[in-house]
């Protein structure tokens, strides 16, 4: 037998099946795997608080929504506390929505109420009002001056050259033939009755 023996292809689908399917023998004693065992779970991260009933309620969740977390993520309020289980400053402002909810203020009055905490950067988008509206209206405005100006030019640019191109065209046939040319050509296709 040589030292390098190849596989066969049998052999090869046997191996590659053998892999996919699990064994299903003992697998230590006392425990078949390490799957949900987590040695410290303090390491994985803070606990979360107990699930309350505005965890999901649809007026907390748009109160939420138009809030922008201050831990730095520039995420709004719920998609911070739902996918980034390391903030700390996501579940707080939560707790503060939740109590403002709970002393029935509206949704206004919640949004008021962070806005006088954090300052007007906490909003999600500006409101529309006095100077904010320039941030609303000027980005359309200035679209729709670039666009206009770049159809003016591309408009007058083709005039130009299609202007150029049939001028240069009746330049040319011009010079093709002369006057001598011409007349001599004339007298001939009158010889021939056209």
């Amino acid at each position: 037998m040589s030292a390098n023996r190849s596989l066969s292809r049998r052999d090869a689908v046997k191996l590659s099946a053998a892999a996919l399917i699990p064994s299903f023998g003992p697998q230590g004693q006392g425990r078949d795997s390490l799957v949900a065992h987590l040695e410290r779970p303090r390491m994985t991260g803070l606990p979360r608080d107990r699930i309350t009933d505005y965890e999901n309620d649809a007026f907390v969740v748009g109160v939420e929504r138009k809030l922008r977390c201050t831990c730095g993520c520039n995420l709004d309020v719920y998609t911070c506390r739902t996918t980034d289980f390391t903030c700390q400053v996501s579940p707080a402002m939560h707790r503060q929505v939740v109590a403002l909810v709970k002393q029935d203020k509206s949704a206004q009055e919640i949004l008021d109420a962070f806005i006088a905490e954090y300052g007007e950067l906490v909003l999600m988008a500006p409101r529309k009002e006095g100077f904010n509206i320039v941030g609303y209206v000027l980005p359309g405005m200035v679209i729709t001056a670039v666009g206009g100006i770049m159809a003016w030019v591309l408009l007058r640019k083709t005039a130009v050259r299609s202007a150029a191109t049939v001028r240069s065209a009746d330049e040319d046939r011009i010079d093709l033939i002369s006057e001598d040319d011409a007349a001599r050509l004339q007298a001939e296709l009158a010889d021939l009755g056209l």
